[in-house]
């Protein structure tokens, strides 16, 4: 588990810093050449900024025990720090594709090859960093690194745009092609829609677990199976689970016996929260309620 953190607390480093560079390049060499995608780009990135010190917020709240006010933990810290990660994408995408038309309205800018290059430079750093970070936040189920590696993965589709356009409008000037030369402000639009759609989809799943949505249909009939694997379980009364934050809560209510005593019916209890435990460690806690069954 400690293990677990240090690569956490490393992947969000990580992150904030390349995010901070890279907003600084990005936003030089963009004014500099005046290439629309990559000052969107940038500032795109500055917004990752942001996002980057909220998820690492999100994550020390999370990370502290539960207590007498927050009983069930501070899980959810980290679906506040998403939702904000959300809100942040989508500001830069509004941001992005407001700019991008304007300047595809107006006289096409001058590409320059070095815009190109951090553009590619962007593109690669991206991709590592969002495979890194995805499998990190996938083995700790962590939802602030998740977003982060989403946000990471809409630089991914940001710097692919910028590539594309700038490497098409330097095409454009080199042949006098004149429409390739507005390849730069057409990427950028482009980003912002893929932006936008990934902002969306990050909101809808954090609006999902702070409803405390149930979690997946193949989850419940994992639990349904080892709890029933149990012979002292005569029915399941009623079975539900919800994710808070980076780990689950499982309510159950299940019927044993009626005659069996209240310590044979805590053991029962203690057998089937071990069973859940063991086979799922996102799993938290498992609260049972014991109901009598008799053989009617």
């Amino acid at each position: 588990m400690q293990a677990e953190k240090k690569q956490s607390w490393l992947a969000i480093w990580l992150s904030l810093i390349s995010n901070l560079l890279l907003t600084f390049i990005k936003i030089i060499i963009g004014v500099t050449f005046k290439s629309q995608v990559l000052i969107a780009d940038g500032i795109h990135n500055a917004g990752d900024v942001i996002a980057s010190a909220a998820a690492f917020g999100a994550m020390r709240i999370s990370n502290q025990p539960a207590d007498d006010d927050h009983p069930y933990g501070h899980g959810k810290a980290e679906v506040l720090g998403a939702s904000f990660v959300a809100v942040i994408l989508a500001l830069a995408a509004i941001w992005t594709g407001y700019h991008s038309v304007a300047a595809l309205l107006g006289p096409a800018p001058e590409a320059h090859w070095l815009a190109l290059v951090a553009a590619v430079v962007s593109l690669v750093w991206k991709q590592g960093l969002y495979l890194y970070t995805l499998r990190i936040g996938k083995s700790v189920n962590s939802k602030s690194l998740l977003a982060t590696a989403y946000d990471h993965l809409a630089d991914v589709y940001a710097s692919l745009a910028a590539v594309i356009g700038i490497g098409l409008a330097l095409i454009g000037e080199a042949y006098e092609l004149p429409y390739l030369v507005y390849g730069d402000p057409a990427a950028g639009i482009i980003v912002s829609i893929l932006v936008m759609k990934l902002a969306v989809d990050m909101g809808r799943e954090a609006v999902d677990v702070l409803m405390e949505k149930n979690v997946k249909q193949e989850q419940i009939e994992r639990y349904t199976s080892l709890i029933q694997a149990i012979p002292e379980v005569k029915r399941i009364d009623r079975l539900r689970a919800r994710e808070h934050g980076h780990y689950v809560l499982v309510d159950l209510r299940v019927s044993i016996p009626g005659e069996m005593s209240i310590q044979e019916g805590h053991d029962v209890s203690r057998k089937i929260k071990r069973a859940v435990m063991d086979a799922d460690s996102q799993v938290d806690e498992v609260l049972i309620h014991i109901n009598p069954w008799y053989n009617e």
